[in-house]
């Protein structure tokens, strides 16, 4: 069994599961790009221009630097991306995310009052936005960069309020 899964009781059933939309890696790669660009090319000027005794140290610190940069720019966030989960369950909505130090969020399908989406011009062309689940005792949770939000919206809103048990003939 895969990772979701295994966060699953054994008679609940996977509805979705998916990780925030790629768009959110659109900056780190950028950066990943320009930055190895630019460290090409003073790695290139430092060969041609620096004298050998200081050949070695100079590339040794655009080196570093390009690691440092690419760590904390690119790398971070495509890991952050990658251990970002949304799931939709029968029985609930499951937000988990972190490497280092977990942190989860469950919200039982009961305690859902309100499901809403919201996505801007940019968001629209992408195909993603921003889900905003109320629950009967706290403020709406919002959550950013949902793939297909509009589904998701859709799906969630069936799951909460129309599969529920009708009560009294309602």
């Amino acid at each position: 069994m895969g990772y979701p899964e295994d966060a699953l009781a054994p008679d609940e059933e996977l509805i979705l599961h998916t990780h925030p939309h790629w768009k959110m890696l659109f900056w780190p790669i950028v950066t990943l790009i320009v930055v190895t660009a630019v460290a090409g090319f003073l790695g290139g000027l430092v060969w041609r221009t620096a004298d050998e005794s200081m050949r070695s140290i100079l590339l040794l610190v655009v080196l570093v630097v390009w690691l440092l940069i690419l760590a904390w720019r690119s790398i971070a966030p495509i890991v952050t991306w990658k251990s970002t989960h949304f799931i939709v369950t029968d029985r609930r909505v499951l937000v988990r995310e972190g490497v280092m130090t977990h942190t989860g969020l469950d919200i039982p399908m009961s305690r859902i009052s309100s499901v809403q989406f919201r996505h801007g011009l940019v968001d629209r062309m992408f195909g993603t936005g921003e889900l905003i689940i109320g629950s009967s005792s706290e403020e709406p949770l919002e959550y950013s960069d949902i793939p297909d939000v509009e589904q998701v919206h859709a799906l969630l809103y069936h799951q909460v309020f129309e599969a529920a048990p009708r009560y009294g003939g309602f």
